[in-house]
């Protein structure tokens, strides 16, 4: 469904993070990108979401190139980005927040329709969708945020950091809903994420970056066992 194929970007002129990039998602994949800080994982996605525009290379999505498009654009072709951190609106309740995921949609009836089918999908939004997303905790925000990328029904989603900042009981929701959207709903799904052991635990295939290269890509439960990947990552083990 993706190929990345010898993708080079940067945030300064002369200056690329990524350095010749190739990472491929087949369709109904969960594929966990993992790394040490500074590895330009974060990077990949949003050369695919258009947020960043390579200098060289190609990114083809479900037989179409969309190298360089922008990110409303890479929408429409059915990519949907959810962000490191929390980008949920505080003020506003859940479900205002996933109407803002469905902006675009001009009717109304059809935008109601899917808030009706996330509902189905995450029953907590349901429960408590009159409440303003700023009273949830981390992990439900980033439920929040995967719910309303939902709304357009994309064919993938980029998820970046998911368990960023959040405590062990409440990362293993957010990994549990992630598994959820690839098991039950078909989804495609390409990670990031610096939780190694539970990014791969959950995957399909998996690809360690280091420095701006994929250095290692296999099986993720393989990944998980293999000493390079703790030595590149840790200088240690995942596996403990």
């Amino acid at each position: 469904m993706l190929e990345i194929k010898d993708v080079v970007a940067g945030y300064l002129p002369d200056v690329n993070v990524l350095q010749g990039v190739s990472i491929q998602v087949g369709k109904g994949e969960l594929v966990c990108m993992i790394g040490p800080n500074g590895a330009g994982k974060s990077t990949v996605l949003r050369a695919i979401s258009g947020i960043l525009k390579p200098t060289q290379g190609s990114i083809v999505f479900d037989g179409e190139n969309i190298s360089g498009l922008r990110p409303d654009l890479v929408l429409k072709y059915g990519i949907a980005h959810v962000p490191q951190g929390h980008s949920a609106f505080p003020e506003m309740t859940v479900k205002e927040n996933l109407l803002m995921g469905g902006y675009v949609l001009k009717s109304s009836a059809e935008r109601n329709k899917r808030i009706d089918k996330v509902y189905e999908m995450f029953p907590l939004l349901a429960e408590r969708q009159n409440e303003k997303a700023g009273n949830f905790s981390g992990g439900q925000q980033k439920i929040l945020e995967m719910g309303r990328a939902m709304m357009l029904e994309p064919k993938m989603m980029l998820l970046d950091e998911p368990s960023l900042g959040l405590a062990p009981l409440t990362a293993r929701q957010v990994f549990d809903t992630i598994k959820s959207l690839k098991e039950d709903m078909g989804m495609t799904v390409l990670m990031v994420e610096q939780n190694a052991k539970s990014g791969l635990a959950i995957s399909d295939r998996a690809y360690v970056l280091e420095l701006g290269i994929e250095r290692l890509e296999g099986p993720a439960k393989t990944l998980l066992n293999d000493s390079r990947v703790a030595e590149l990552y840790l200088g240690g083990t995942l596996s403990s």
